[in-house]
Formats: C-alpha cells, sequence, structure tokens
C-alpha cells in the first residue's frame, strides 16, 4: 500500500471504472437540480435519482463519479459532529460507481475488491464486510467468489445495512467494506459507537426499492447499483493518519489556521479546544467555499441561511483560537489553490467569493457587538422583573437575528447567576427549521411525471430558433391538457404542444419563452408561452383560437418576431452589461440572476456597494460604444473545460453539458444558450433605469434596450420639455431653477411655523387645562409637532404666565409614532415637588422613560393613544 494524494486517489478511481465501461459524469452542483425533498445534494446517487426511478433515461448504463456533497439537514446531518470526531464533515467528495439496471451485486462486488486490492493495494487480510441480516445473496458472493472467510462476512439489521437517500425515495439493502486499522486500537464490536477500529470506507448500495411517503417498499423497474466512497475517509487510510483532518485534502487549511492564530495543532489532543477549532474551521471553509462558488449566497433562510450559519460558526470558532478579526476570506484562497485541478470554476470565482465571505465577516462581527448589547440589556430587564432566567424565546430572538452562540449565552448567564430556558429555545428552533423546510421544498423545481414520461417516450425536441423563427412542416407529437396526454384540443381549449421540431425558444438561462402561433389545416393554436420543464422537451402552452388540434397533425410554427427580435436585444445588451461592470469594478462581478423580457432586462450581480451616479454613466456609455462599434456577434460550440480555459464566463445558476455554446459580443465571451443579435449594432441603444439591493452583496441593474430605449427617451425628452415650460427655464437651468424654489419653499415653512409658534406662546394659557391646587396652579396640554428644545422654552413661557405652578406639556408626532414630553416646576416649588419624579412616572405610561433637574426635566414614549391616560397620571401624583 503506497501513499497517494487526494487528487491521485480521485483520478485511480475514475479512470478505473472508465475502463470497466463507465462514463464518467462530472460532479453535478451542490444545489439539486430537480428533487424538491432535499435542501442539498447529500449522496452521489442524487443526480441519477429520477434514473433509478426509471423516469429518466441516460445515454449509458454505467457511470462514475466524483460528486461535490453537502450535509447539514434531514437525516444526514452531521453538522454537531464535524471537529469533534474524525470523520464527520459538511463538505466532502463522494466516489462512486452506477449501473443503471445493467449489472448488479457480484460485479459489483467484484469491481469493488479489485480497486481496493489491486489498484490501491490494500491487503486483503486488513479488509472485512457486512451484509444486511437477510441478504443471502451478497453473503455467499463475498463468501464463494470474492473468497472472504465466514468470520471476515458480518450480518446487521436494517440501522446499519439499509440505505437509503431520505425519508422518501430508492433504497435496499447494502453491503459495507471496513478497514482494520489494527489491533492498537481494541477489539470492539463492529460497527458499534465507539468502535475506532474498523473504518467504514466503501458502501455497496443494492437498489431494489422506492419508499413512498407512507413508508411502502415498491420494487423499482430494474435493480440498480450505487457505490460510495468517501474519498476524504480512503485518503486517510492511504496516507496512514488518524483522522481525515490529516490528510492532504484538510491540512493546508488547518496550517492556514496555525498561522493566522499563532496556535498549534495537535491530532494527539483531538478534544482540545484548540484542534477542535482548527477540524471546524478547515470543514467549513472548504465549504463555504464550494457552496459560494455553486451559486449559494448568505441571506435569512433557506439554503443561504444554512451558508450564512456555518460561516458564522467557523468565525466563532477563530474567536476561540483569539483570532478577533475577519479572516476567512483569506483562507478561500488556500481552499481554491488546493481543488482548482479537480474544479477548475473555483479559479474563475475566486474574488468574488473572498469578497462575499469578508463582507460576512465584516457584517457578524457588529452584529454579534450588537447582541452582547441586547444580552446586557435582557439581563438588567429581567432582574427589574424579579426573574432570575433568560428565556427561551429571548435566547431565540438572540441567535436567530445576531447570530448569536448559545453557548455563549450561558456563559454571560451563568456569570450573573441566571438559568437560560434551553427546552424552548430548541422548541422555537425546530419550529423555525420546520418553516425553512416548507419555503425551500415550495421553492424547489419539481418535474411533473408527464413531462418525464413524455421525455422517455419521446424522441427529442428539435429547437432551430436560433437560425429560423418559422417551421413550415413541424408535426405535433403530443398534446397534453391538465397534466394528461389527450389526442386533440377543440376550439376554445387551453392545453400544451409538443413538437419534433421547433422555432419556439423555451424559457430557460433568464430568458422568457416564445409566443406566436401553431397553425395547420383548419385550426389557429395561439402559443401564449414556451417552456423546457425536462431536458429534451419543449412544450408550446397556449390556446385554441379556432378549429381542432390533432396529434400527428403537420403544422407551422410561427414566432411572434417583433418581440423576439426585442428580446434579442436585451440579452445581448445584458451579455455587455455583464462585461462592463466586471471592466469597471472588478472581476469579483458575477452574474447572480437575470431576466431577458421584450420590453426590459433585469441582472443581478455580485458586488458589495450601491453604484455612484459616475459608475452607472461610466457603465452605460461603455455599452453604447460597443452597440456603436458594431461589433460581430459569434456563437461557436466547444468543451466546457477548453471554453472556460479562454476566458468564457459562466453564470452561477446554470447548469453546463461537457460541449457548450459560446457567444463573444466586443468585449464580452460568456457560455450561453439564449438567443441574440446578429452585430451589437442591432441592439440600436441601451439605457439603465435604476441601481438597487436585492440581498447581501448583489445588486440589480434594471435597463432597456433596442425601441423600448428608445421609447423611454423620448418619453424623458418631452417630459424635461413640460418641466422647462413650466418653470420658463432653459435645459440648463432647470436644476437652479428648482433649487432656487426648494430654498424659497424652505423660508416660507419657516415662516409659517414661526407664526405658528407665536400664536402657541401667545395662546398658551387658553390652550392648556388649569386646576388650581393648593398654593399653586396644575396645567397640562397638548400640542403638535414641536422638538424637545422648543417644547421647553413654551413649558417656560407657560410657568412665568400662571405664576408658581407645575406645567406638564406634550408634542405628538404622528409622522414618527411618539410622544414628547415635558414638565416645568416653579422653583419655589422644587422643595417638594420634583420635575424628575414626575416625567419618569408619566413617561412610563406611554411605553418610555424620562429625567432631568427638579425644576425642569424631559421625556417621552411612542403609545401615543395613552396621552389621556398620562395627563390623568400626572394630575394624580402631583
Amino acid at each position: 500500500m503506497k501513499f497517494l494524494t487526494g487528487n491521485e486517489i480521485r483520478e485511480s478511481f475514475l479512470d478505473f471504472f472508465e475502463k470497466k465501461g463507465h462514463t464518467r459524469v462530472k460532479s453535478a452542483s451542490i444545489i439539486p437540480e430537480t428533487d424538491p425533498t432535499l435542501l442539498f445534494v447529500n449522496a452521489g446517487m442524487v443526480p441519477f435519482k429520477n434514473v433509478f426511478l426509471g423516469i429518466e433515461k441516460k445515454p449509458y448504463k454505467r457511470a462514475t463519479s466524483c460528486q461535490k456533497v453537502f450535509r447539514v439537514s434531514g437525516k444526514h446531518n452531521d453538522l454537531d459532529n464535524v471537529g469533534y470526531t474524525p470523520r464527520h464533515h459538511t463538505f466532502f467528495e463522494m466516489l462512486g460507481n452506477f449501473s443503471f439496471g445493467d449489472y448488479f451485486k457480484k460485479e459489483a462486488i467484484e469491481f469493488a475488491w479489485e480497486y481496493l486490492t489491486q489498484v490501491l493495494q490494500i491487503p486483503e487480510e486488513r479488509l472485512l464486510v457486512s451484509v444486511f441480516e437477510e441478504d443471502d445473496e451478497a453473503y455467499q458472493i463475498w463468501q464463494k467468489v470474492i473468497g472472504l472467510p465466514e468470520e471476515k462476512i458480518h450480518r446487521m439489521g436494517v440501522e446499519d445495512n439499509f440505505w437509503s437517500m431520505g425519508d422518501t425515495g430508492p433504497c435496499g439493502p447494502c453491503s459495507e467494506i471496513y478497514y482494520d486499522r489494527g489491533e492498537e486500537f481494541g477489539t470492539p464490536q463492529l460497527g458499534a459507537p465507539d468502535d475506532n477500529r474498523y473504518l467504514e470506507i466503501w458502501n455497496l448500495v443494492f437498489m431494489q426499492y422506492n419508499r413512498d411517503e407512507t413508508g411502502k417498499l415498491t420494487p423499482l423497474p430494474n435493480p440498480n447499483i450505487d457505490t460510495g466512497m468517501g474519498l476524504e475517509r480512503i485518503a486517510s487510510v492511504m496516507q496512514e493518519v488518524s483522522s481525515n483532518y490529516e490528510t492532504d485534502l484538510f491540512m493546508p487549511v488547518i496550517r492556514f489556521a496555525e498561522e493566522v492564530s499563532g496556535k498549534e495543532y495537535n491530532p494527539d489532543r483531538p478534544k482540545s479546544k484548540e484542534t477542535v477549532a482548527m477540524r471546524v474551521i478547515a470543514d467549513h471553509l472548504r465549504a463555504i467555499t464550494f457552496l459560494i462558488s455553486d451559486g449559494v449566497f448568505p441571506s435569512n433562510e433557506g439554503r443561504g441561511y444554512v451558508l450564512r450559519r456555518i460561516l458564522r460558526r467557523a468565525l466563532r470558532y477563530g474567536k476561540e483560537l483569539g483570532i478577533e478579526r475577519p479572516f476567512l476570506f483569506e483562507g478561500v484562497d488556500v481552499v481554491i489553490d488546493m481543488m482548482k485541478q479537480p474544479y477548475p470554476e473555483l479559479v474563475g470565482n475566486r474574488g468574488f467569493i473572498k469578497g462575499l465571505v469578508k463582507a460576512e465577516e465584516e457584517k457578524f462581527i457588529k452584529t454579534l457587538k450588537r447582541g452582547m448589547d441586547i444580552l446586557y440589556e435582557i439581563i438588567e430587564k429581567a432582574k427589574k422583573e424579579g426573574r432570575h432566567h433568560i428565556t427561551g424565546k429571548e435566547v431565540f430572538m438572540l441567535y436567530d437575528t445576531y447570530g448569536f452562540p448559545v453557548d455563549l449565552v450561558e456563559d454571560i448567564a451563568r456569570d450573573n447567576n441566571f438559568g437560560v430556558d434551553i427546552a424552548e429555545y430548541y422548541k422555537l428552533l425546530e419550529q423555525q427549521r420546520e418553516r425553512a423546510r416548507a419555503s425551500w421544498k415550495s421553492q424547489a423545481k419539481e418535474v411533473k411525471q408527464i413531462y418525464l414520461q413524455l421525455k422517455n417516450k419521446l424522441p427529442e425536441n428539435t429547437f432551430v430558433g436560433y437560425e429560423k423563427l418559422e417551421v413550415d412542416d413541424a408535426k405535433i407529437l403530443s398534446i397534453i391538457k391538465e397534466d394528461r396526454e389527450t389526442d386533440q384540443l377543440h376550439e376554445g381549449e387551453t392545453g400544451e404542444v409538443v413538437l419534433d421540431v421547433t422555432p419556439f425558444y423555451p424559457e430557460k438561462g433568464g430568458q422568457v419563452g416564445d409566443t406566436g402561433v401553431i397553425e395547420g389545416e383548419g385550426f389557429l393554436f395561439e402559443v401564449l408561452d414556451t417552456k423546457t420543464p425536462t431536458e429534451g422537451i419543449i412544450i408550446h402552452k397556449g390556446k385554441v383560437v379556432f378549429g381542432n388540434l390533432k396529434t400527428g397533425s403537420v403544422v407551422s410554427a410561427k414566432v411572434d418576431r417583433e418581440r423576439r427580435q426585442d428580446i434579442m436585444r436585451h440579452h445581448t445588451a445584458t451579455h455587455l452589461l455583464h462585461a462592463a461592470l466586471r471592466n469597471l469594478l472588478g472581476e469579483h462581478v458575477k452574474q447572480a440572476g437575470s431576466l431577458v423580457h421584450p420590453d426590459y432586462l433585469r441582472f443581478d450581480f455580485t458586488h458589495f456597494e450601491a453604484l455612484s451616479d459616475e459608475e452607472i454613466k461610466r457603465i452605460e456609455e461603455l455599452v453604447n460604444s460597443e452597440i456603436m462599434a458594431n461589433h460581430p456577434v459569434v456563437c461557436r460550440e466547444m468543451p466546457i473545460d477548453e471554453a472556460l480555459k479562454a476566458g468564457a464566463i459562466a453564470i452561477f445558476e446554470e447548469k453546463y453539458g461537457d460541449v457548450v455554446r459560446v457567444i463573444s459580443a466586443g468585449i464580452s465571451t460568456e457560455l450561453c444558450g439564449g438567443t441574440h443579435v446578429n452585430r451589437t449594432g442591432d441592439i440600436g441603444y441601451f439605457k439603465i433605469l435604476s441601481e438597487t439591493a436585492v440581498g447581501s452583496g448583489t445588486r440589480r441593474i434594471e435597463a432597456v434596450a433596442g425601441r423600448k430605449a428608445v421609447e423611454k427617451s423620448i418619453k424623458e425628452h418631452f417630459l424635461i420639455k413640460d418641466v422647462m415650460k413650466l418653470l420658463t427655464a432653459k435645459e440648463d437651468q432647470i436644476i437652479d431653477r428648482i433649487e432656487g424654489l426648494k430654498l424659497k419653499v424652505k423660508e416660507l415653512e419657516k415662516q409659517i411655523e414661526s407664526i405658528k409658534k407665536k400664536s402657541i406662546v401667545d395662546r398658551i394659557t387658553q390652550l392648556l387645562k388649569v386646576e388650581e391646587r393648593d398654593g399653586f396652579k396644575l396645567a397640562y396640554g397638548k400640542v403638535e409637532n414641536l422638538q424637545p428644545n422648543e417644547l421647553r422654552d413654551l413649558a417656560d413661557v407657560a410657568r412665568s404666565k400662571l405664576g408658581s405652578s407645575v406645567v406638564m406639556l406634550a408634542s405628538v408626532d404622528r409622522e414618527k409614532g411618539k410622544v414628547n414630553l415635558i414638565v416645568a416646576v416653579s422653583k419655589e416649588l422644587t422643595d417638594r415637588i420634583k420635575a424628575g419624579d414626575i416625567i419618569r412616572q408619566v413617561a412610563q405610561v406611554l411605553g418610555g422613560k424620562g429625567g432631568g433637574r427638579p425644576d425642569m426635566a424631559q421625556g417621552g414614549g411612542t403609545e401615543i393613544n395613552k396621552i389621556d391616560e398620562a395627563f390623568k397620571r400626572f394630575t394624580e401624583i402631583v
């Protein structure tokens, strides 16, 4: 057994199975494409789930992959164990080989044994296996075909040897292969919780069933093979280290943590604070880098919330090492340099990933400080209420709003002799998780069964809309009504039509679907939208205008030419806008979403601050100069690796095949399957309408191009003309004239306010309700929108006019939803009546507070509807 790096193991595995007739399949995104039951891809077989279910076909029967996997939720939730055990991770790579109705148990077992013993050269005496207790077939293969003695084949129950991806979906018995680390690790029972001797390295799942929501198992159409071997685990075997963290897949990041913290990593003390913290940081940095590269951005819900949570968790463990500044963004470089060979897309996303991580770190450091202040306020409030515990609701608020660590709440509570209602906190946390699960399930793209059935039944639809907008000899392959196939649609009915050949572009990549008509002998079908619910199927949604539409009819399909041209102008303009942003703002700018519509374009991009007017002007000028240069728009098809090496930009949320379409237009080169103009000059003109924020580190530009931009400019021209008439000014005088009018209005408003105040001062004693007390007057009243200093002057006037008196004034500001209070006491009364004591009690009625000198005190509150109650309280106190 020789030392192999992680990269060498990955390549040797894929190469071995390629030679066994398997197709090498590139890792899918961590974000599941079509599975609404999953938040993240949590197993190597997830991209093939519909194939295992028999509702989707691939052009191959055997596949091998190294799949990016992320586990923090559902059945496979490893987060709490990360850092504390030698092998649990949030992100890891799963090596796998798959058979879709081709080979089964015998070949799967033989392949695994050959790879381990002959390619990796692991000594046979170091290997042992387990099988499902009822799986006699697998037992016999291991014993009679492979030649393992009985004592090395262990029968185990459902919990250990019956695999399922989740609560529902494909499942079946499995056989696990273990590596014996040696007698120095004791003699535990295989699979026991304290078993550190026998390391499970490969799981061979014999996929025979599908489990539905009721738990019922149904045999799959064909038995399949799904195997999974964690790259990090097998690397620990080949590199002969005690945990995954000491492999070359983690150690560069751990060395980074040592360098930043000045602390030492000691694998011989796995439970030490330093070792746990560095392991957490190494694991989470890998996860953060890959999540962002695959298009997950920090947010307060769904996948973005998970990313934010692990990023903050890593930062918190950095604090355990004494790191008080943002540092994770620097570690992104280490991860990318370590993983760029198998995942070259990381290099192109480097600048953006680092920028986003740094911004999120800075934000958390601020919120952590704010959370600390609020925690101390909660403790003070509890003391006043006479309780000596922090409620679960308060703990949850700190965690959910500020990312404040629960263990830190408990530490500070303990220092203050306080308890924490941790049970209520966990109850609220679970309720929030349920809401999150419901949210991402509702957002997931689920493909209806009818479309998957049609994909397997019909030939792949041919799209010819790049070259032509009209086809005269298309054939209707299928008609769908209310999610079922039908032979025909009658006049006035709505439905969906599938053609063998179509010029209609289906909605994808941010570009809206085409509209137009499908017509044949005696009928006309208006196409209102075009979609591609699953790869290979294009559906035309619409309504029969007249006649009857029938399956098998030969038809003419015509796209709305003018609308499509508007879309094409906006799509090519989007590419130029993207390139202009990267040129002027920096290469951290990446597309984070887009909408290409006939009336406008919307472009979301990664950037950490609002654009200035000057930046917007320069971007607009650069795009228009590219339009005026009239560059040819060139489309080429090439292997994706070649395209990326040539500098083509890939988009976060898009899924690409091995061969991609590259669109070059002046300063822009992007991977894109959309429709575009022939030359940049065909766009005509480009105009930015707005630039706003849509989330942490994400900005949005809305713009128009072509006819729509011209229409906007004409509209603005006549608007300016109307303004010039109203102001009797030339165009270059408009701003000065408006500024002058604003100053005049402000001066007039001041004069009005002065008159109003004088009127109030003159009538102050008439505005107040006055009561006679023993030797002095008690006066109170309400005014509108006075500032605290103005209120103080008015109270002084009232006190002097009334003589010996106690005066309370309330100024109501309904726009801000608050009340300013003042109490003024004549000096000769202050030995027995204190303004500060009065204001404190009255302000409480309004939900606020106050204080001040014995003769003059101010306060306020927000409960405007309780002013009369406050006046009543005033009269009771004095």
